[in-house]
C-alpha cells in the first residue's frame, strides 16, 4: 500500500481545527482539483460523501465513508467504491509549537493510504490509447501536491490570514 502524509502547525487549539476539518463538504474550496462535495448524512460515521474531481481529460467522483470520529483528535475515511484507499485527520495538541502571538498550536496531519493497483479500470473514461498505469503514475506526485496546497489553504482560512507554513510530506513505501 503506498501512502501520503502532510503535516504542519496551526495556531489554534484542537477542538477549533476540528471542527473546521471535520465539515467535508468544505473541502472543494482547498482543492484545485475537487469541483464538488456532497454529503450524504449528518457528518458523523457512516456519512459518505462523493467527492468529484477533475484532472487533464479526466473526471471521477469518489465515494468515501467517515468510518470513525474521535473528538478533538482524529477524523478516520475510506473511500468506497473503485480503489482502496483510506485515510485519517489527526490533530494533535502542542502548546509548545505556539508562538508568542498566538493563543495555542495544535499539529494537523492528513494520512492517505492507498493501492493503486486496486484501482478499477472500467471506473474511468480514459481517452483512447491512454493506459491506466501511466494515468496512476502521473497522478500520485499529484495526490502529495494536492495534500500540500490542501493543507496550507486550510491553515490560511483557520487563522485568518496567509503566512509561510511549513508542510511535511511524507511518501511510501519509500518512506513514512
Amino acid at each position: 500500500m503506498d501512502a501520503v502524509e502532510a503535516s504542519t502547525v496551526v495556531y489554534l487549539p484542537p477542538e477549533e481545527v476540528y471542527e473546521f476539518l471535520v465539515d467535508f463538504p468544505r473541502y472543494a474550496n482547498y482543492s484545485e482539483h475537487i469541483r464538488e462535495v456532497r454529503r450524504y448524512g449528518d457528518g458523523g460515521p457512516g456519512t459518505e460523501y462523493d467527492l468529484a474531481f477533475a484532472w487533464w481529460k479526466l473526471s471521477y467522483t469518489a465515494r468515501s465513508e467517515v468510518t470513525a470520529l474521535d473528538p478533538p483528535a482524529r477524523i478516520d475515511w475510506e473511500l468506497i467504491k473503485d480503489i482502496d484507499a483510506h485515510g485519517y485527520w489527526n490533530v494533535e495538541h502542542v502548546p509548545e509549537k505556539a508562538p508568542e502571538n498566538a493563543p495555542d498550536a495544535s499539529r494537523v496531519r492528513l494520512r492517505i493510504e492507498f493501492s493503486p493497483d486496486s484501482a478499477n479500470e472500467d471506473a474511468i473514461d480514459l481517452p483512447a490509447l491512454v493506459p491506466l498505469d501511466w494515468v496512476i503514475e502521473k497522478v500520485t506526485p499529484k495526490i502529495e501536491g494536492e495534500a500540500k496546497n490542501i493543507v496550507r489553504r486550510i491553515v490560511a482560512d483557520l487563522e485568518g490570514e496567509e503566512r509561510p507554513v511549513d508542510v511535511t510530506v511524507h511518501t511510501a513505501p519509500e518512506s513514512v
